[in-house]
């Protein structure tokens, strides 16, 4: 039996129905490229002529010259016409591609409620759709829809949909559970029929995330012999999602012996995954497995000192494996273990049995206290430790702020902040506007630093969360403040508390470019820190 996978990714066409995405045709080209690089088999495309957006991406994509086979999408002929009349089946071969993804029914129940036709019209259907694109040239993929669904309510008519399609000569059949209610044992089981049914067939799995089993299913089909994966990245897709291909290739290749994508493209996954989540615009989230920002995480005392001795204690396997990479996290619930691995990573010296581990220790579990939460703000964490061990050069020293915001009837508000600042003994007062209070102190933040600090001007903000930590005290609640930053090659957090949102904001955002430019040699000292310079200055 055949190790291989075929991986054939949906991202563009089924994930673009999933809610809240939107991708233009330069957003689906930059991620067919970055698929491209990972190595999946089959980019699906979109559907030709749909919309101008899919028409432009099969125009442009053939420039890029991509190794992976671009797939049109589209439907069986409609009833009672013939195939060379079909516009949906002309915009496919129209459409340039080798290959065709051609779904259709294979439920009863569909056929007479949704087709409104008769379960002999559908198989012909069927079979001369799929000679029709094949006379073409066209490699043919056939997506049973909801073919558990129909094999569980009529299974001789759903095999029947499946033996037609293969005697059309269809390169593949794939099995859909596209409402996504089947169980695992239920996959296993029917999949282990067809490849009874129809041995020299290649069968392919296509599954949705409805009972949250889409990954568990994927996999039950593949080891009943199905050799074709369809998914997402991210798991992105219509309702609750479709099969995450971040959480299956690896599974597949690390865990079942099978072959995916070439070895030295696994660990490009957590990049590719993340870039394709920012071209999407749609965070991740945190625990997802494999390449989420938690997926190797540690925050119990414990646990850490245990991975400190060796990383299998509490990881399945090696992060590096899929480009991620361990983290330590630390808070109230930390001990001495994770505060010394976090120094331990940036290259700090912390003697565990010295007073100043034990202080900081103490000082950071103050500051939780306080309502401070250095588990998604690292950047924070490092320039606390990094003060701690005397190993923090500071740039730029603060004097005052001054905010003004106003309201005139019919206009909108206008804020303004006033900055003071002293770098290299020069002291600095600047001003400018903004479309919020934050965004004017960003703005005259920068307009005092960037003439020493013109590396600044590539950073900028990229998320801003404000969390009330007490709602009892309603609007004279403590606020947290979390920023997210980021430049061309790093993305970093801060954090602020206080109970003015304006002054936990302006911790944070300090935090933030105290961080880009950890590196730079003082103006006053003449000293460098040990961490490497951050800014843009090669790029």
């Amino acid at each position: 039996m055949s190790k291989s996978i075929s991986i054939f990714d949906t991202t563009l066409r089924d994930g673009t129905q999933g809610e809240g995405i939107s991708l233009s045709a330069d957003d689906k080209l930059k991620i067919a490229r970055k698929l491209d690089d990972l190595g999946v088999h089959y980019i699906e495309g979109g559907n030709p002529g749909s919309n101008n957006k899919d028409i432009e991406f099969f125009k442009r994509v053939q420039e890029l010259h991509l190794n992976a086979k671009i797939t049109a999408f589209g439907s069986t002929r409609r009833k009672n016409t013939l195939t060379e009349q079909d516009e949906g089946l002309q915009r496919m071969i129209n459409a340039g591609v080798p290959a065709a993804t051609l779904v259709g029914k294979s439920w009863d129940f569909h056929v007479h409620t949704a087709l409104q036709t008769t379960l002999e019209e559908n198989l012909a259907m069927t079979f001369d759709s799929i000679s029709y694109l094949k006379r073409k040239g066209l490699e043919v993929i056939f997506d049973a829809e909801h073919f558990f669904d129909g094999f569980k309510n009529n299974p001789e008519y759903a095999a029947a949909v499946l033996t037609r399609a293969r005697e059309a000569g269809a390169d593949w059949l794939v099995m859909c559970d596209t409402n996504g209610g089947t169980l695992p044992h239920e996959i296993h089981d029917i999949v282990t029929s067809i490849g009874v049914l129809l041995p020299e067939a290649s069968l392919g799995i296509h599954t949705h995330n409805d009972c949250e089993l889409a990954v568990a299913n994927t996999l039950s089909a593949i080891g009943a012999g199905a050799r074709q994966v369809q998914g997402t990245i991210n798991g992105y897709g219509e309702r609750c999602g479709n099969a995450n291909l971040c959480s299956i290739i690896p599974t597949l290749q690390l865990k079942m012996g099978y072959h995916c994508i070439p070895g030295d493209s696994l660990p490009q996954l957590t990049n590719t995954a993340r870039y394709i989540s920012e071209v999407a615009n749609v965070n991740m989230p945190v625990n997802q497995p494999y390449v989420g920002a938690a997926a190797f995480a540690h925050k119990g005392g414990i646990h850490v000192s245990a991975i400190l001795r060796d990383s299998r204690t509490y990881e399945h396997i090696a992060p590096e494996l899929v480009g991620n990479k361990q983290r330590v996290l630390v808070s109230e619930l930390a001990g001495q273990s994770n505060v010394l691995s976090k120094a331990q990573e940036m290259g700090l010296s912390l003697d565990p049995s010295s007073e100043q581990a034990r202080k900081v220790i103490d000082k950071i579990k103050d500051l939780e206290h306080q309502g401070y939460q250095f588990e998604g703000a690292d950047a924070s964490l490092e320039l606390l430790l990094r003060e701690a061990t005397g190993e923090m050069n500071e740039l730029f020293t603060f004097e005052s702020f001054k905010m003004l915001v106003e309201k005139t009837a019919g206009r909108p508000v206008v804020s303004e902040a006033f900055v003071k600042l002293k770098v290299g003994g020069e002291s600095l007062y600047t001003a400018a506007e903004g479309n919020g209070p934050v965004n004017a102190l960003d703005n005259a933040l920068r307009k005092a630093l960037q003439t020493y600090f013109p590396q600044l001007k590539d950073m900028h903000l990229s998320d801003y969360k404000v969390r009330v930590l007490d709602e009892q005290d309603q609007t004279a609640a403590k606020v947290r403040v979390l920023i997210e930053s980021k430049d061309y090659s790093d993305t970093w957090s801060t954090v602020g508390v206080s109970s003015n949102v304006i002054e936990a904001s302006w911790e944070a955002l300090v935090d933030s470019m105290r961080y880009a430019l950890l590196g730079q040699i003082s103006l006053e000292q003449g000293i460098q820190t040990s961490k490497e310079p951050r800014g843009l200055v090669n790029h």
